[in-house]
């Protein structure tokens, strides 16, 4: 474990530092496409985050494989090696559509190109676990033609739900924790080696997202764009590959007393991670597929974007931006981690009852648009401002958000907003009311950027 959270370490420090200088590449490159009438977002922001995070992954990749433990694995699989190459080709098409555009059609191609070779250096599925039945191998072309429909599809999802600032890192990254948490116990709990590489790419993942997010939380200074999304689409779909389709069954019969016995003990999430990762991202599938039917039913092309998501819908009744984001999480996370207990454990009641109640609680969340949360007093110095409790602000509520001084620009306003919470700081104040009321929901109004 300690290996894997040093590798979690390096992969998220050097994602976090790489990623400032490559905003100002990004800015340099001209990588800041313009307003599209589907964006949330009011002004140009810079693009390329996926270099940071390529970066990121390459960096993880070296450490583990200097490590005792985890190095082993370089020299007994070839999967890490597949997942560089198959990574290295969606990040260099990923990065040609963030500064250029790629038509949809030649991206789809690519993305198939980048599976077949991950495919071809030997990460694909051989064998799909059915209940009932046991293993049932897969010709060379079945399993090909699997993983490369999987990949698609994940990266597609992925890709389709980075709308809202922070939403597909954090989604990904939620995932990425529950998918190591059943591939560790897969490989530690049943001794099954072979889940090894899919351990590293859930760590490597997570490092990734969690480097990156720190910049890319509303409001946004830097989009990951397709560079990015892509790469963690294709990271997340290669680690369920590896986990699913490479996973001896002789093992799990020896861990579990018969090959059956072991399948209908992993199967609550092993299914549902062949056919689609509904059982880890299931809100991106979702969001896919209802995409896919509506633009379909519409007579539009499958690829054609629009403002008919998930988070632009929940935007749409009335949540704000940072409540939709967190409103994504809950669903992801209650999906991921609720299908990792049933694991577990599927006999027990109490799974069941916990994931009931936690769904009632998110419809409630849902109905509620216009509830705003308050933080107790003792706890409103290490929160947000916008969370912070009315009766500490210094000016009154009722101003208009990001309109500033009568005459002036908006960056007036918020330039002089920033001024006056400096004196009430110095006077002894409250600051951070001061600038509550103004910086931050001017920022969320204007969608600056940075």
């Amino acid at each position: 474990m300690r290996e894997y959270l040093l590798t979690l370490c390096v992969t998220a420090a050097v994602t976090y530092l790489l990623t400032g200088p490559v905003r100002k590449f990004a800015i340099a490159a001209g990588a800041m496409p313009e307003i599209r009438e589907r964006d949330v977002h009011r002004e140009p922001t810079p693009r390329l985050g996926g270099i940071a995070m390529f970066g990121g992954l390459c960096a993880g990749l070296l450490v583990a494989s200097q490590m005792s433990n985890i190095g082993e694995m370089f020299e007994l699989s070839s999967e890490p090696r597949a997942l560089l190459a198959g990574a290295a080709l969606i990040w260099l098409l990923g990065v040609l559509d963030d500064k250029w555009g790629v038509d949809a059609l030649i991206k789809l191609g690519g993305q198939m190109i980048a599976a077949g070779v991950m495919v071809w250096q030997g990460l694909t599925i051989l064998w799909i676990p059915v209940p009932g039945v046991g293993s049932v191998a897969l010709t060379p072309m079945q399993g090909t033609l699997l993983t490369v429909a999987l990949v698609v599809i994940t990266i597609n999802a992925v890709n389709f739900v980075d709308g809202l600032d922070g939403l597909a890192s954090g989604m990904v990254c939620i995932a990425a924790a529950a998918f190591f948490m059943y591939a560790y116990r897969m490989w530690y709990g049943y001794g099954v080696e072979a889940a090894a590489p899919a351990t590293l790419f859930a760590v490597v993942l997570m490092g990734m997202a969690l480097g990156f997010l720190p910049h890319n939380m509303h409001p946004a200074r830097i989009f990951m764009g397709d560079s990015g999304s892509m790469l963690i689409g294709l990271v997340l779909a290669a680690g369920a590959i590896s986990i699913t389709g490479q996973v001896d069954p002789d093992l799990l019969q020896a861990a579990t007393g018969s090959e059956k016995e072991a399948v209908k003990s992993t199967v609550p999430v092993y299914i549902p991670v062949v056919l689609l990762p509904l059982s880890i991202i299931a809100v991106p599938v979702a969001d896919l597929v209802l995409a896919v039917v509506r633009r379909t039913w519409n007579g539009q092309s499958p690829f054609a974007a629009d403002r008919g998501h998930l988070h632009h819908r929940l935007l749409e009744i009335g949540h704000s931006h940072s409540r939709a984001v967190l409103i994504m999480y809950f669903w992801s996370a209650l999906i991921g981690f609720s299908a990792v207990a049933y694991s577990v454990n599927s006999a027990s009641v109490w799974v069941v009852l916990a994931l009931a109640m936690l769904s009632a609680v998110g419809l409630f969340i849902l109905l509620l648009p216009r509830f705003t949360p308050r933080v107790p007093r003792w706890a409103q110095a290490v929160v947000p401002p916008r969370y912070r409790s009315k009766g500490r602000r210094s000016e009154p509520a009722e101003e208009p958000a990001g309109d500033g001084p009568s005459g002036a620009s908006p960056e007036a306003g918020a330039a002089g907003t920033e001024r006056s919470g400096t004196v009430a700081r110095a006077n002894g104040a409250t600051a951070v009311g001061a600038r509550g009321d103004h910086r931050v929901p001017q920022r969320s109004k204007a969608g600056t950027r940075g």
